[in-house]
């Protein structure tokens, strides 16, 4: 559908506000390609929203010819099998594009496409049919979702012109140990959210960004945590290692020894004992592992019998769960003298 506002009638009501005088003059001045929105008749075009284009939930097997004034794409739930260079020839101002829930392949996306897209920010392209990362892409980019794909290869080098990326999501995939090398995550130098949660990965990823502050890789099957692993990614606060198959011997003694973190989540895995924690961390999740009790005079970071003042090193520990192991009620009295901050203790 095409929208117009028509020329004479602007003249008409531009006349009856300010008068027949000067009101050729404006019209010859005006530019009236700003009343003019082209609008795919597949899609919906918001007239509050110019720079937005919804083509959602259409039932379109290709993208449509973008107009030149869109910066905002929504093509989510449709049958889209291509991302073609002719749908994109105009669009040179997009920043937005969600394509999940499409049918798109790496054979589908034209070679240089996404890669000429040079303001795009934000690429969407969660449950579709792809195999690889899509390669290459624009450098502008800072959130890159490739969720619930059959994604089993990172290209070499696919990831090294994107400075500007923040935020990566590769979970629910098929990436083996493999598919990340140590040069696999090179460039990435503001990542700041890593998402490889839900792959069949038994090692922790070599090389990640030091700037990671979330890292999320649930439900893998993880065995072991090289020492010192984290000292090389000094800004982690949100670390995610529920469903993996973690046991004490995986575990090097001062492994989580990283005063950055803050959320510590090892919840169903397979660890008989609490591992040592910082003074700096704020929420431990250890539920459904084999754990038999809690040694409090091990557990925590600082003597209990030590005034540490307002202001002192007093452990942060805010939010402790135990559920789903072997331990027998009552909390001991140790646990609380210790953390005196603790609001919520689930066993």
């Amino acid at each position: 559908m095409t929208v117009k506002l028509y020329p004479r009638l602007l003249v008409f009501l531009l006349a009856n506000t300010l008068g027949t005088q000067n009101v050729r003059h404006i019209y010859d001045e005006m530019d009236w390609s700003l009343y003019t929105f082209e609008c795919p008749q597949e899609c919906f075009c918001p007239p509050n929203f110019p720079n937005a284009l919804y083509c959602d939930n259409k039932g379109l097997k290709e993208i449509p010819t973008i107009p030149a004034r869109i910066s905002y794409l929504y093509l989510q739930n449709n049958l889209i099998e291509t991302i073609s260079d002719i749908s994109f020839v105009n669009a040179t101002q997009i920043k937005w594009i969600n394509l999940n829930k499409n049918k798109i392949t790496n054979n589908g996306i034209e070679k240089g496409v996404l890669s000429s897209l040079k303001k795009l920010l934000y690429l969407f392209l969660e449950d579709n049919e792809l195999e690889e990362v899509p390669a290459p892409l624009p450098s502008s980019l800072e959130q890159l979702q490739l969720a619930r794909n059959k994604i089993s290869t990172i290209p070499e080098g696919v990831f090294n012109n994107l400075e500007n990326l923040t935020m990566l999501d590769l979970q629910h995939n098929k990436l083996l140990d493999s598919a990340l090398q140590s040069d696999t995550f090179q460039g990435l130098n503001s990542l700041m959210q890593l998402n490889i949660a839900k792959n069949s990965l038994t090692k922790m990823p070599l090389s990640l960004p030091s700037n990671t502050v979330q890292l999320f890789l649930d439900n893998n099957s993880i065995e072991v945590i090289p020492e010192n692993y984290f000292n090389e990614i000094p800004k982690l606060t949100f670390l995610r290692l529920n469903n993996n198959k973690l046991s004490d011997e995986g575990l090097p003694p001062m492994v989580f020894n990283v005063s950055s973190i803050l959320d510590l989540q090892l919840s169903h895995n397979q660890l008989t004992t609490i591992p040592f924690i910082t003074a700096h961390l704020e929420h431990l999740h250890l539920d459904h592992n084999r754990i038999k009790s809690v040694n409090c005079s091990q557990m925590c970071p600082t003597s209990i019998s030590e005034d540490h003042g307002y202001f002192g090193t007093m452990p942060r520990l805010r939010y402790l769960r135990l559920d789903g192991n072997e331990i027998q009620p009552p909390i001991p009295m140790d646990l609380m003298i210790c953390f005196r901050l603790l609001k919520a203790v689930v066993i």
